[in-house]
């Protein structure tokens, strides 16, 4: 495909190029004799040899080479690496079949860089050059003289490529024929302007051709970062006088919303790394603002200074001027939302809004926004033509964290730090609702346990064997424990909330814990429920928290939160309505899950007197136990109370799918119990159960635990282990001590 050299190598000796005019034809040049030994079978006057195992040039005869010398001008020689006097070998290069260009992309300059500046038409030079340099072969990186027009100019082979030729490894390469297409790129500062340049032209608005979004250390943002090149940049690949025909403006901002430590900032710094224009300006929000009268405003209009300078002298041909903010909320706030006096938060967006798509907008600009609450932002900013391209950075899924891990392990894995056991693919399965922040932090955490293992404290001055250290698997499990999601399950919270565990206590119970179940089976598979939710009612104590936390945490959902008055103590009720919101927020973000309400009725700060009851609360909770999650997100809401009736007589049970009676124990149930527990004598057991008849569970384990420490107290050790039981008259003494609900 890239042509074979069909001949033994010729020695020959390095001279200069016989005449000044011939510089610019790109020709090698031998003598009589020699060229014969170049010339290619089957085509008439074409000579080709690869000098120096590099490039392919084209030969003549010349009558003023001398024999086994070869004539190449400064530029080929120092593409060959040679000076004159130099041997260099040359073989005969056979072109293979289909080898003519079908695109060739040069990068173009002048000779001799000064103060010149041309404007070439693409159309006429390439006509030119297709005629000059008709069955050449070019390959990438060689650089070729020429001139047009009176100038001197250079051009590098940046791109080569073969009509049907498939991407390889190999040196890219091929012939200039009549149907080459060839696109010219210059640099900005080279003086030369292409016009007329149609098809297959591209804008260098980027530095590399293609993206390696791993290499840049994004990972699991491949979809996101497509919806934002396709938005925000595509028409700006094309050139000026393309989108002018379309009648389209540029976009000029673009907002990155998501939770905390999902890939906001790094996007938004590598997006203005990769582009070919100004260095990016990053603001943090705050910094803009001053404690003097217009000072902030004009810290906003400074931001755009140098381009609106650069739009006035170079107009189209200006550079991109990228203006990264970060924490946008904290000056752009809806208008009217603050009450401080000054109105600098209400001027700061004015003007922001008049630098971005005013009277006098600019179309050099891009403005990259990013928060964590896009709900605070003022909504004059978010419409097109402001920050009208709105990408929602989310929690990686299970295929971009696999990707976040390889990315911050690739170098540990090169240096061998990284054992064989490791299994990225099951750890990136563990780590559900894990942000890339996140991730990193566990990362960080097991490399922790690996150093440690290699020091000691006796001794920090000991040498340390590099080859010893050894990242394992158990060190990135021990991380997972020590590095929690903040959008994962609360399973600390779930399992305070079941202290004794969970037994087997009748078929009344085992029921309902399978009925929710297979709700949480519904809403994981249906279609149809994106939303469930369930009603757990019963006597206090009777095993409703318990029950809900254990259907939470075998619902193996990602997102399992639990939401309590007793983490809400002393708080104004407006502030409770935005924790609960905030839950149900949180829960949004993940594919699916599963939040606790636990004694509602606490968290109504309902009062049998009166009734009194929280009328904010209540709406809150009403809108958000109706409100469907987003799309492709599903949600099971488990609420649990003692006061049905009270629930009942506001409306509040209506809103639930279901709801489930959790019963006291029966003589059945409290003898199952009582079984598994094994602190009475056989004899004693059934007697017991009978004594526990309709009593709740949790005052089922108080009364146990009051009976076992004896009358004399310290017996519980030995109940406990089984050398002894609880006596049964003592046993009823305690009971006569438990006030029943």
């Amino acid at each position: 495909m890239f042509g074979s050299s069909s001949s033994a190598p010729f020695k020959m000796r390095v001279t200069n190029t016989p005449s000044s005019d011939l510089v610019l034809t790109n020709l090698a040049y031998c003598s009589p004799s020699d060229l014969r030994n170049f010339a290619v079978p089957g085509h008439k006057n074409l000579y080709l040899a690869t000098v120096a195992d590099s490039f392919v040039l084209s030969l003549s005869a010349h009558d003023n080479i001398g024999s086994d010398q070869i004539g190449l001008n400064s530029i080929q020689r120092r593409c060959a690496k040679v000076s004159s006097g130099d041997s260099v070998q040359l073989t005969r290069f056979v072109p293979p079949d289909d080898f003519n260009l079908a695109l060739l992309t040069i990068d173009l300059e002048f000779v001799k860089k000064g103060n010149k500046s041309e404007q070439i038409d693409a159309v006429l030079l390439a006509k030119q050059l297709r005629k000059r340099f008709s069955n050449q072969v070019m390959t990438v990186g060689q650089k070729v003289l020429f001139e047009y027009h009176g100038n001197n100019y250079s051009f590098t082979v940046s791109q080569a490529t073969v009509e049907g030729q498939q991407k390889s490894n190999s040196l890219e390469r091929g012939m200039i024929s009549d149907d080459t297409y060839i696109v010219f790129e210059t640099s900005r500062d080279s003086g030369i302007k292409i016009v007329n340049q149609r098809e297959g032209a591209t804008s260098n608005i980027f530095k590399q051709k293609e993206f390696n979004l791993q290499s840049l250390g994004i990972g699991g943002l491949s979809a996101e970062f497509a919806d934002i090149f396709r938005r925000a940049f595509a028409s700006r690949v094309f050139p000026p006088h393309v989108t002018s025909k379309l009648g389209i403006k540029h976009v000029k901002g673009m907002l990155l919303y998501g939770p905390p430590g999902t890939g906001k900032t790094l996007m938004a710094r590598q997006i203005g790394k990769i582009l070919n224009g100004k260095e990016p300006k990053i603001v943090n929000g705050p910094e803009v603002l001053s404690k003097f009268v217009g000072e902030t405003e004009k810290n906003v209009r400074d931001l755009f200074a140098d381009a609106e300078q650069d739009q006035r002298t170079r107009g189209d041909e200006s550079d991109l001027h990228v203006i990264i903010f970060d924490e946008i909320d904290a000056i752009c706030k809806s208008r009217g939302s603050t009450r401080d006096g000054t109105g600098v938060h209400d001027s700061i967006v004015n003007q922001l809004l008049t630098k971005i798509d005013g009277v006098e907008s600019l179309n050099n600009v891009l403005l990259i926004g990013m928060t964590n609450r896009k709900d605070m932002l003022d909504e004059a900013l978010l419409r097109p033509g402001r920050l009208e391209v709105q990408v929602e950075i989310s929690l990686p899924d299970e295929n971009g964290r696999l990707q976040i891990l390889q990315i911050h392990t690739n170098k540990m894995k090169e240096n061998s730090f990284l054992a064989p056991d490791v299994n990225l693919q099951e750890l990136a399965a563990r780590t559900k609702n894990y942000s890339g922040a996140e991730l990193e932090g566990v990362v960080k955490s097991a490399v922790s346990y690996a150093l440690n293992r290699q020091l000691s404290l006796d001794d920090l001055t000991k040498q340390v064997e590099e080859e010893n250290i050894k990242v394992t698997m158990e060190d990135f499990l021990n991380a997972l424990q020590e590095v929690i999601p903040a959008f994962g399950a609360s399973t600390d919270d779930l399992e305070r909330c079941r202290l004794h565990g969970m037994v087997e206590c009748g078929d009344r119970h085992k029921h309902i814990y399978q009925r929710a179940m297979l709700l949480v089976e519904q809403v994981k598979v249906s279609k149809g429920s994106p939303l469930v939710t369930c009603l757990l009612e019963g006597s206090r104590g009777s095993g409703k928290t318990a029950l809900a936390a254990t259907v939470g945490i075998d619902s193996d959902f990602p997102y399992v939160k639990i939401v309590s008055a007793e983490t809400m103590i002393g708080l104004h009720e407006s502030t409770k309505c935005a924790q609960i919101i905030k839950v149900f927020e949180d829960a949004y973000r993940s594919p699916l899950s599963v939040i606790v309400l636990d004694d509602i009725e606490r968290l109504l700060e309902y009062v049998a007197i009166g009734p009194r009851f929280s009328n904010l609360i209540s709406q809150t909770l009403l809108v958000l136990l109706k409100r469907l999650p987003p799309k492709g997100k599903k949600l099971m809401v488990v609420g649990t109370t003692s006061e049905l009736g009270f629930l009942d007589s506001i409306g509040f049970c209506d809103t639930f799918s279901v709801t489930y009676h959790v019963p006291t124990l029966n003589t059945k149930d409290a003898k199952k119990v009582l079984e598994q527990l094994s602190v009475f004598s056989e004899d004693d057991i059934d007697s017991a159960a009978e004594a526990l008849n309709d009593m709740p569970i949790r005052k089922l384990y108080m009364l146990i635990e009051m009976a076992a420490q004896g009358e004399q107290g310290g017996s519980a050790e030995a109940i406990y282990s089984g050398k002894e039981k609880i006596n049964i008259s003592h046993f009823y003494d305690c009971l006569q001590d438990v006030v029943r609900l």
